[in-house]
């Protein structure tokens, strides 16, 4: 049996199975069976009011899983799909609130890998698939990532490699007129606004002028996400050298991941080598940057240091998905 037929056995039997895509590991389970998604849940400690992204084969069965679906979601689809863009749409009644948070919405996508593409296509449905980790923890971008955040409670995972992108993909609702992003992935609000023709919002602008109770809960929506166990601070580039220095001459242990600020800026002021368990000089494309931030995130915590430095991203656009994973990490 090929690790594609394994995979679809265990999905059909109501077992998780972590899947490859080009954003994240996702947990995988059966959509259309109850007990194997709240078992993603448990497995994950993920609070049932939290909804779960659905991952079908290709856009000719998005009327399977949503209703009254607008012309821009098929707009949207045709453009970006397969990869990283969620669509929220209104819930069809088949599908069942355990996915959805309890909520009438529903969130969907095509991921762009060829193992989960051929694994979708075969087991004739939808895989509910959250990313592979403990709730509000790091995201997985490899095997090794998913064995050490889940072990035992995936049953299987199929091995894809390293994920291209790195981050969670662009979340944009389409419940009511404008567009609106819920959730900054690669696909930027340009990139949304070039195909539509028309402006594309931020949640932010949406909520000012709505009950807090009303907001609409998506997958990875929690403030506070995304985080390593080690302490995280964000600095911009004038303080990092000081913050470091300030860790080290009080005998802490430190990682950081820097644009501008190199190792040796740290031992000429005669910080001893083990002070700094690792410091990584970080690439200035932002495409290559979040493609390995989660493995950086995932080596600091590691090293059981006292605290993760991180200098701050530039604040433009297409840093925009990486500073907020960031702001969510923070301590």
């Amino acid at each position: 049996m090929n690790p594609i037929e394994q995979a679809l056995a265990l999905l059909k039997a109501g077992k998780l199975v972590a899947i490859p895509t080009e954003t994240v590991y996702g947990l995988g389970a059966d959509a259309r069976n109850p007990i194997a998604v709240q078992n993603v849940y448990l497995a994950k400690q993920r609070p049932s009011s939290n909804p779960l992204i659905i991952h079908i084969p290709h856009m000719n069965v998005l009327n399977d899983w949503a209703i009254d679906i607008p012309n821009t979601a098929f707009q949207l689809a045709k453009a970006f799909w397969p990869g990283p863009l969620t669509l929220i749409l209104p819930r069809h009644p088949s599908v069942s609130k355990t996915i959805t948070g309890g909520q009438e919405s529903i969130a969907i996508r095509v991921p762009n890998h060829p193992l989960t593409l051929e694994l979708l296509k075969r087991f004739d449905g939808g895989i509910a698939a959250p990313s592979a980790n403990r709730y509000g923890r790091i995201s997985p971008t490899t095997t090794e990532h998913v064995r050490t955040e889940l072990g035992s409670r995936v049953d299987y995972i199929l091995e894809g490699g390293a994920c291209t992108l790195g981050i969670e993909s662009t979340i944009v609702s389409l419940l009511e007129g404008a567009p609106i992003i819920l959730r900054q992935g690669s696909i930027s609000e340009t990139d949304l606004s070039k195909v539509l023709k028309q402006p594309v919002y931020h949640q932010q602008w949406k909520t000012d002028a709505i009950k807090r109770e009303n907001v609409l809960i998506t997958p990875g929506s929690h403030f506070s996400h995304y985080a390593p166990t080690t302490p995280l601070y964000l600095c911009e580039k004038e303080r990092l050298l000081e913050t470091a220095l300030h860790w080290a001459r009080n005998n802490k242990r430190l990682c950081a991941l820097s644009f501008s600020v190199p190792v040796n800026a740290l031992l000429e002021h005669g910080v001893p080598d083990n002070c700094i368990a690792k410091w990584i000089v970080a690439s200035d494309n932002p495409v290559l940057y979040a493609q390995k931030l989660y493995a950086y995130l995932h080596d600091f915590d590691a090293t059981k240091s006292d605290c993760i430095l991180i200098e701050n991203p530039p604040n433009t656009e297409a840093w925009a998905a990486i500073r907020d994973r960031l702001q969510r990490a923070e301590s």
